[in-house]
Parts: structure tokens; sequence; C-alpha cells
């Protein structure tokens, strides 16, 4: 199997210095490999130097065919359309133009008039019915994921590079991005933490401390072998320790030996009970030997500590992460929020939140579900204030915390000590740090600024500025809280959530994430059910 991308002493850091890769050198072959590893490891950095968006600060990157990269997020301003997700706002345009009869002869020449069908075709192909024309601030994170989709694969990609593509997407829309990768025959490089998506792949690669290394199968298989390759690391390490050890040990015990004959030696001197002619005969020969016995034991000592130092590099050191949450001291009988006959939406005329009466008492734990575009979001978004109902009445009676798909808790320019300090105004510098800490944000990294992180890093930021202070909130607000977290982050939060003595909304397609929530009840925007 060709290789399609071969990376050669890739080397990138941050603005500020903080390196990413060091030195990385690694081949994909022509199968679909899922990327991944912890939050900050640099997977986004790696398909955005592939796809030739970032310049590496030495190495490069060999590239057999072209590369199409959807990313993680696809925000958008006002004037921003499908059109433009496809670069066909002028093409488009021109037959606007030429069906008006305003266009000129060469442009006639230049008009395209497959495009639209072709772009619906795209567009049908990951599910979605959608004018060109319009707005992409309309659509749904996950519309918009799917458009983006869509989009890619209308360029003809030899190579592609999704940055977790399945994030925001229903059970409908995560069918279609598995399919699709079923079918694809060429290169595909996946940034992912969907365990049911990465099932689907080739091989696994992990980014890590110790660089990047590919497993073979899915999912599954991966976590199966890296288990037992952990594992096997650390039994090397504590063999090559015990024999270090062991090297040492004898050294002390001959250091031991020679000081007891020296003293007996000297002893012998003084009482004159042999010739000096003998004595020092001796002594040259126990010299002789003690000095090749102590270089023998000098070599297997060094032999000792090299492998020690080899079986170390095969470990990585990883600071364990742990969300700890105080109580919140939220009593069982407490209204938490009472929505009165809520109404509300982008669009006033036609609401996609319909007279929703809903009372949350006590610490309940309500799941959102509902398919893309059904206005999860925006009634997360009346709940915590930041879009006023159309009509009827929100009623929040404790404090909360409402974390975002986009992280907007967070002010980008300001460093994480800042964030939570601006978050927690009454909060001391000792309880910032510890917060900071305990969400694995030690020292320097708190001084660094919001919009310098990774998508799961930022969200591990906000979850350390809300739950992990003091006293944390008695509501809290998650909306698709598991898209950029990694793996064992992801494990962390599910144990901390199910600590937290509050009240949870949270709205998620993660079936998953969901059922170890153990929610008490479901409201399913959409379909107008709620339980």
């Amino acid at each position: 199997m060709s290789d399609s991308v071969t990376l050669c002493g890739l080397i990138w850091a941050t603005p500020d210095g903080t390196a990413v890769l060091s030195g990385l050198g690694f081949s994909f072959a022509a199968e679909r490999t899922g990327l991944v590893g912890r939050n900050g490891s640099g997977k986004t950095t790696l398909l955005r130097l592939i796809a030739g968006e970032l310049t590496p600060g030495s190495g490069h990157v060999h590239l057999a065919g072209k590369p199409g990269l959807l990313r993680q997020e696809l925000l958008a301003d006002g004037s921003e359309t499908v059109a433009d997700l496809f670069a066909a706002r002028d093409a488009l345009e021109l037959l606007e133009r030429a069906e008006a009869g305003t266009a000129g002869l060469e442009d006639l020449g230049d008009a395209d008039w497959t495009l639209p069908a072709r772009m619906q075709s795209a567009l049908r192909r990951c599910g979605l019915a959608l004018d060109p024309w319009a707005p992409l601030s309309g659509l749904s994170g996950g519309q918009r994921t799917r458009g983006g989709l869509a989009a890619l694969l209308f360029s003809e990609p030899d190579i592609l590079l999704l940055d977790e593509p399945t994030n925001n997407l229903d059970p409908a829309g995560r069918a279609t991005v598995i399919d699709l990768l079923r079918d694809w025959r060429r290169a595909a490089i996946v940034v992912s933490h969907d365990r049911e998506l990465l099932e689907e792949m080739d091989a696994i690669v992990e980014l890590s401390t110790l660089g990047a290394r590919r497993y073979g199968g899915g999912y599954s298989a991966y976590r199966t072998l890296k288990a037992a390759e952990v594992e096997a690391a650390h039994l090397d390490l504590a063999h090559a320790e015990k024999t270090r050890a062991e090297q040492e040990r004898r050294a002390q015990q001959a250091a031991e030996r020679k000081a007891r004959r020296d003293s007996r030696g000297r002893k012998g001197r003084a009482k004159g009970d042999q010739s000096k002619i003998l004595m020092d005969a001796a002594k040259e020969r126990a010299e002789a030997s003690g000095g090749a016995g102590a270089r023998l034991r000098d070599g297997r000592r060094a032999a000792a500590g090299a492998k020690v130092s080899q079986a170390r590099e095969k470990v990585e050191i990883v600071k364990p992460l742990a969300m700890e949450l105080a109580p919140t001291g939220l009593a069982r009988s407490r209204t938490v929020l009472r929505l009165e006959d809520v109404s509300g939406g982008p669009d006033a005329e036609r609401p996609v939140i319909r007279d929703l009466a809903l009372t949350v008492t006590g610490p309940e734990r309500i799941a959102v579900t509902g398919p893309n575009g059904s206005g999860k979001t925006t009634l997360l978004d009346i709940i915590a204030g930041r879009r006023a109902p159309v009509s009827g009445a929100v009623r929040l009676q404790v404090a909360c915390a409402y974390l975002d798909q986009h992280v907007g808790l967070l002010a980008p320019q300001l460093s994480l000590r800042d964030n939570f300090s601006r978050l927690n105004p009454a909060a001391g510098q000792t309880e910032c740090h510890a917060a900071l800490a305990r969400f694995r944000f030690r020292s320097e990294d708190a001084l660094k600024p919001a919009a310098s992180l990774s998508g799961g890093e930022r969200l591990r930021a906000a979850l350390a500025c809300t739950i992990g202070r003091t006293r944390p909130p008695a509501l809290l607000i998650l909306d698709e809280p598991t898209n950029h977290l990694d793996l064992d982050a992801l494990a962390a939060l599910e144990v901390a959530l199910a600590s937290y003595d509050g009240a949870l909304l949270v709205a998620s397609h993660d079936e998953a994430f969901l059922a170890r929530l153990v929610p008490d009840r479901r409201l399913e925007i959409g379909g107008e059910r709620y339980e």
C-alpha cells in the first residue's frame, strides 16, 4: 500500500514558542486512519499542516494527491451563505445575471450551467436540501457540518482530512459520515473521539509525547493493543530499574569489602607482620584485581542505567485528570427553573420552540435531544438568557453556568487565570490556581490566553472556571459537551458529573454519554414530546 502523506522532521510551535510537534516523522498510507491523542497533542495542527493552511517551522510534508480539509468548527458571520462553503458565490451570481440577460458575452463563456445541480447532488448525499443562498448563521451546528462535508466532497479531493466530523451531528448525520467513509477507497485521516466512527477505521494512529504510533484495526483493536503495550512498557521499566538497583547494591558491597581489606592491610603494615616487599606485592595484586572488578561493575551499572533510560522513553508520563466537584448544596425541593409557555427562535413568525412549559426541581438531570435544526441550542440560549423568547416567561431561580458548543464563556484574549477571576470575582488566587490545576492547567499553562488552546482544552478550562470553583452553580447547562474532549477527558467528565449534586440540562447526540449521566427525564425537541 503506497503512502499518501509523508511527514519528514515536522516541527511546529505556537507563536509564544510552545512546542506542539517536535521533529515528527511518519507516513500515512492510502487507507482510512483514525488520528487520536490527548487535547493539545497537535491533531488539528497536523491536519492543517497537511492541508497547507499552516507552514511548519522545520521539516516538510509530501502529498501523493490533493488534500481536502473539513474543519472542526464552521463558524459563520451574517453575510456567509451555503454558496460560500462551495466557493461558488461568483459562479452562481454569473448564472443569475445570465438568466436575467445582463451577462456579457465573455462572461457567458465562463458560465457553468451544471453547477447548481452538482451542488444539490452533493448536499443530498449529506442529507441536506438547502437553498445555495441560505445564510450559514441560520443553520444549526450539525447542518453546517453536513454542508461543509458536502462542499468538501464537491471539491473531489484525493486525501480526506476530517477534524471531528461527527461533532454536532444527530444520529442520521453520524450515519451519513460512517457510510461515506465505508465507501471511501482512497486516503482519509480522521481526527475523532467518536468510538463508533473509529471502529470503521483501517488503522488508528495515536499522537502523543512519544511521537506517532500506528495500530492496525479499529478502535477496539487499538485499545487492546495499546493496553498490552503500556503494560509491557511498565514491566520493562520495572525490570530495568530492579536490575539497576541490583548492580548498585553489588557495587556498594564490593566497595565495602575493599574498604575492609584496605583497613586490614593498614593494620598489618603497622604491626610489621610481613616484609615490606611481600606486602607491596600483595597490594599491587589487590589493586589490579580490584581495578578490573571496579571497571566491570561500572560497565554493568552503566548498561543497567542505559536500559532504564531506554525503557522510560517508551512510557508516556501523563498527569492524571480528575475533575473534582464541590457540593452545590441544592435542596431537592428547590425550584430551579420554570418555563411558562415559552416560544422562540431566529424567526419570530415561525418559532422552533412553541409553547413549552417546563419545571425543574432540585438536582434533576434532563437530556435535551432532537435532530439537527430542531432548536436544542435555541432553547438552551433562551434559558441562559442569551436569547429573548418570542413569548412566554423564563424564571431561573438559582445560579447557573452555560457551556455552549463554542465555549463563548471564555474571553479569548484573556489568560485562563484572568478568565477564572473574571467569572469568579470573589475567588482568591489560591482557589484560582487550585481549580485550574485540578483540570490539568498548572503553572505556566494557567497564563496561556484562551485563544491559544485547542477546542478540548478550552472546554476543560471553561469547566474549571465553572464547576471547578469552591461553590459550583446549582444549574449546569451543557450544549454538546463531548464534541471537543479527548477520550481520557471525556471519562473524567463522566465521573465528575456522576457526583455532581446540582441540576443538569444537557443537549447531546452522544447516547453513550447520556446513558452514563442517567437522566431523570428527556426533553425531545422537534418531535414535541416532553417527558
